[in-house]
């Protein structure tokens, strides 16, 4: 349906029983977790291995033909970490694996289908074996990885800098810059004398901005009917 039919307090009652859920089944998944995280459809995010952290506003969107998975993996001599900073948004499909290091820096948003993989998993010659086919990704504060992007194993993404959808990152970025590209490779620099607003000005009064949430979506939502909603789920029109 193009529209949401669904009455005001039966979408905030849906949204209740998705943070119980997410309280319930997924945060324990993490070694720790951060306050106000919104997990739309936790169902859908996978936590496998241990040293896997997510700080506070964290934004988790999945879907169940987009799963978000977060994997480490343990050797007989190491263990996979991944730790992901305050004010983070995830989107759907991205996969986020670790058998070294993975740091994501606060605010940094990801778009949907991101693969981040710190390392090869199987050497060039001895396929049986990951060897030292690893090296720890570091993701900057504030980075913006666009649909699809692809970070391999090694690199590091200076402060605020963007990647261009679809793109392949194999070696390392600088800071305050877009690149673009497969390997991905650096187009243009950010005007430094732009400001830049972060995700964490945005949360910085988490139960405001719920509030605030609720009042546009009374609004938007106003007029429909729990009966009105149903009659759109089994005999929907083109209006719906």
């Amino acid at each position: 349906m193009r529209k949401d039919h669904r009455p005001f307090w039966l979408k905030r009652l849906h949204r209740t029983v998705m943070r119980w859920r997410s309280r319930h089944f997924l945060e324990p998944q993490f070694d720790a977790v951060g306050p106000y995280m919104d997990a739309v459809y936790p169902q859908y995010v996978t936590v496998h291995g241990p040293n896997i952290s997510i700080g506070r506003c964290a934004t988790l969107r999945s879907a169940r033909a987009y799963p978000i998975t977060l994997t480490t993996w343990t050797s007989a001599d190491r263990e996979g970490r991944i730790d992901i900073g305050d004010h983070v948004l995830i989107s759907p499909g991205t996969r986020i694996l670790s058998s070294d290091h993975v740091r994501i820096g606060s605010n940094t948003m990801i778009a949907g289908e991101v693969y981040i993989s710190d390392s090869d998993w199987h050497d060039v010659y001895d396929r049986t074996s990951e060897q030292d086919a690893h090296s720890p990704i570091t993701l900057e504060e504030n980075v913006w990885l666009g649909y699809g992007v692809k970070i391999c194993k090694g690199v590091t993404i200076g402060r605020n800098s963007v990647v261009g959808a679809g793109s392949v990152v194999a070696k390392s970025l600088p800071a305050n810059v877009i690149a673009v590209g497969n390997p991905a490779r650096v187009v243009r620099t950010l005007d430094p004398d732009r400001p830049l607003r972060l995700r964490s000005e945005l949360y910085a009064d988490p139960p405001a901005l719920e509030a605030e949430m609720d009042k546009l979506e009374s609004y938007f939502l106003r007029g429909n009917s729990f009966f009105g909603w149903l009659r759109a789920l089994v005999a929907p029109t083109r209006r719906d």
